[in-house]
């Protein structure tokens, strides 16, 4: 009977390669079309690889563990002609060479089968605490190059050179202690992160901050049901905020500043080792009772890090909670694509002054703060948008 084989596929713009991290079937079995055969890590999400038709798993040609490119062969099935002739392949690949090595041993990959793949970002658990050297040497360039480091990972470096340069020897010295520490590897998702917000700061970036009372925001979410969190309150005012003066949004290209042209929104979801950040779309479009649901179906799928790649595109700002973690202030950085992340602190009783009753009074309050590219907006624009997100919070009618 003929073999095809099943391949890794196209996992998402941008995606060039993914990890194999775990196999749902054995050579022998059976499987049926589309069926999950595998699942693969990416740095975004874990996905399954299907089967492209029915037929019996031959051979599985990956390792776990291992990265491979997108159009990898991972494995071939045994299929009937028909399904062979459907699919476009009509002859049988030529026999594996028999297996020599001794036990233990790993053998040798087919000839057909595309050599394995390092990741994309590789490198060691080094220091990161400032912007790095400000000259690197072509030989400085090759050897980082070399071991997968960024400027920004000489900053726990002490130069020797000339104006406190760091050299290559000192490098090298660096290197080599780090083999004294334990060390262990980075996951695709915590590279991810770090090479987003190592792009993210060559911006000048600046973060105003406003408190704001929350108690009316909280009694409204009581009245409906299934329940908003004070995120998705705050994600919803953002919107809404956004869709009045798009520009405060946009992206500076060059000389011109691109608008969106949709209000979709993202929200930060701790994951495992990382955040995801799932995107809710034409927020000022949709009303708060109707976010709700969607919001929270996209807060499960990426806590089980099962979010497809679609689900975490083209966002033009992020709403990220801090206040889950007891924090009452904070600095969120916004992604390299967004100009505007907008925290949410913890709620906590505070006394206010009450004009009226000329006494000061118990009132929830929680810091919103606005992280945003300046050179975008300024100050002042950063300002009014935090005060038109309270103000909503305070009129959640309009939510």
């Amino acid at each position: 009977m003929p073999q095809i084989p099943f391949i890794m596929p196209q996992l998402g713009e941008s995606i060039a390669e993914a990890t194999i991290v775990q196999m749902l079937v054995q050579v022998g079995d059976e499987v049926q079309g589309d069926q999950d055969i595998m699942e693969v890590e990416t740095n975004k999400a874990v996905m399954s690889v299907a089967s492209p038709c029915r037929g019996t798993v031959k051979e599985v040609v990956v390792e776990l563990k291992q990265s491979y490119p997108v159009g990898a062969v991972l494995g071939y099935l045994e299929v009937t002609e028909e399904d062979a002739e459907r699919l476009g392949i009509t002859t049988e690949p030529s026999p594996a060479p028999e297996a020599t090595t001794v036990p233990g041993e790993k053998r040798p990959p087919r000839e057909d089968q595309p050599r394995t793949v390092e990741p994309t970002v590789r490198g060691l658990p080094v220091p990161a605490h400032a912007a790095g050297a400000s000259y690197l040497s072509p030989r400085m360039k090759a050897r980082m190059n070399e071991l997968g480091l960024h400027a920004a990972d000489l900053a726990g470096i002490a130069g020797s050179g000339a104006a406190a340069r760091v050299t290559i020897e000192d490098l090298e010295k660096f290197i080599a202690r780090l083999e004294e520490h334990k060390l262990t590897p980075a996951s695709p998702m915590r590279i991810a992160v770090a090479d987003a917000m190592r792009r993210s700061c060559t911006r000048p970036l600046a973060t105003v901050a406003l408190p704001c009372p929350m108690d009316i925001v909280l009694a409204h979410r009581k009245t409906l049901e299934p329940r908003p969190g004070p995120a998705l309150c705050a994600l919803r005012a953002l919107g809404i905020a956004l869709a009045e003066n798009s520009a405060v949004a946009g992206r500076l290209v060059g000389d011109r500043i691109v608008h969106p042209k949709s209000i979709d929104i993202g929200f930060a979801v701790e994951a495992e080792d990382g955040v995801l950040v799932p995107v809710l779309r034409d927020v000022d479009k949709t009303p708060l009772r109707t976010l709700v649901t969607r919001y929270n179906e996209l807060v499960s799928l990426a806590r089980a890090r099962r979010l497809p790649p679609k689900e975490t595109d083209n966002s033009i700002a992020t709403v990220t909670n801090f206040g889950t973690f007891g924090l009452t202030w904070a600095t969120p950085i916004p992604l390299p694509e967004q100009t505007l992340v907008l925290g949410l602190g913890v709620g906590r009783v505070v006394p206010n002054w009450d004009k009226e009753k000329a006494a000061f009074v118990p009132v929830t309050e929680s810091n919103l703060t606005l992280s945003f590219d300046h050179r975008v907006l300024d100050g002042g624009a950063a300002g009014r948008l935090l005060q038109r997100v309270a103000a909503l919070l305070n009129d959640p009618n309009k939510l």
